[in-house]
């Protein structure tokens, strides 16, 4: 509750009724939108999967999955999935979808760690994407130019919900702007990593934060992520590391740093060993997805996440994750919101 924030006046641009047609509208284009710049098709994703895999993405390493025994498979243990970071991978190679395409799929995880804030939630939506590459293509420039693919997709999402809610004012930059974490941390040595960002989210509008997950100069990485889907350990200019990074948006409601998607080239095998040395996590090779990669068995990838409910959140302009989304939140921060006109669903 200490992390919520109440907008001083804040009014929801629509009603409840407009609210939820306004959420579909979202979802149908920019899904339309993302899979013409990407190239991809939906495929089916798994709610589960089995616990032991090495399928299940393990986010920072620290938070929980949801987990259960299977009474048929003799209380063997499936786990909610995290997301579908690796998922997805193998299965461009079960659907032997060709390089220059690839998949995407509605994602919905539930992650019992989060905190209760305005823009986390213990229910996650997100479509969950992957594209086939060439290991010639794992470099800065492919994930650059995908970057910008997303965005043209999300700059035009924002156009066609203007033209059926003209009261929704456009406020996405023309451009993104990318910046790698050293930079941001050679600039404000003094600011942790999300004031960082909010720094040059305020300043750019849109901005892509690059090399996330290596140690930075000061011995610390910007985020945490997984040893085994990003490179964020290859080296790139002037000495910087990482092909990965975080879409963050300026929130002018909020007044934050508004991340809206995590995405980066995926770990080949060189990488995939190199990465859970340094994480001292060398024991999963021994899991079926880390064997496969390690034998070559697995395309070379790009992938990432696009937070469905932070999207309807951002265009739509509301105050709290609960107006688009519906979830468990505490009964105190309900009257709370109640009591600021910010109506949870």
């Amino acid at each position: 509750m200490k992390d919520l924030i109440i907008p001083k006046g804040y009014k929801s641009l629509l009603d409840l009724d407009r609210t939820e047609k306004a959420i579909k509208l979202i979802k149908d284009q920019f899904q339309l939108q993302l899979s013409s710049e990407l190239r991809l098709k939906r495929v089916t994703a798994p709610l589960i999967v089995m616990k032991g895999t090495g399928l299940n993405d393990d986010l920072n390493g620290v938070e929980r999955p949801v987990g259960f025994p299977i009474k048929a498979l003799a209380d063997e243990r499936a786990e909610v999935v995290h997301s579908l970071a690796k998922w997805k991978r193998y299965m461009l190679g079960e659907l032997e979808i060709p390089v220059g395409q690839g998949l995407y799929t509605d994602m919905n995880a539930l992650r019992p760690d989060e905190d209760f804030t305005n823009i986390h939630s213990l229910y996650v939506d997100q479509w969950d994407w992957e594209k086939t590459i060439t290991k010639e293509e794992r470099s800065l420039d492919t994930l650059k130019r995908t970057v910008k693919q997303i965005y043209a997709a999300l700059k035009r999402t924002e156009y066609i919900l203007q033209e059926y809610y003209p009261a929704i004012e456009p406020q996405l930059p023309e451009e993104i702007s990318f910046i790698h974490a050293e930079e941001l941390l050679e600039q404000y040595p003094e600011l942790s990593p999300k004031e960082r960002e909010t720094k040059v989210a305020k300043e750019f509008g849109s901005v892509f934060i690059i090399g996330i997950g290596s140690d930075l100069a000061d011995g610390e990485p910007h985020d945490g992520r997984a040893p085994d889907y990003d490179d964020w350990s290859t080296s790139t200019l002037n000495g910087y590391k990482g092909l990965n990074g975080d879409i963050i948006l300026w929130n002018p409601i909020l007044e934050i740093a508004f991340e809206i998607s995590s995405m980066g080239v995926r770990v080949d095998e060189e990488t995939l060993e190199n990465q859970l040395a340094i994480r001292g996590e060398e024991s999963r090779k021994s899991l079926m997805f880390h064997k496969k990669l390690l034998a070559g068995e697995l395309p070379y990838s790009i992938g990432g996440g696009i937070g469905q409910s932070r999207l309807c959140m951002f265009l739509l302009k509301k105050a709290h994750i609960g107006e688009v989304q519906s979830s468990i939140w505490p009964d105190e921060l309900r009257q709370k919101c109640k009591d600021s006109d910010i109506f949870i669903l």
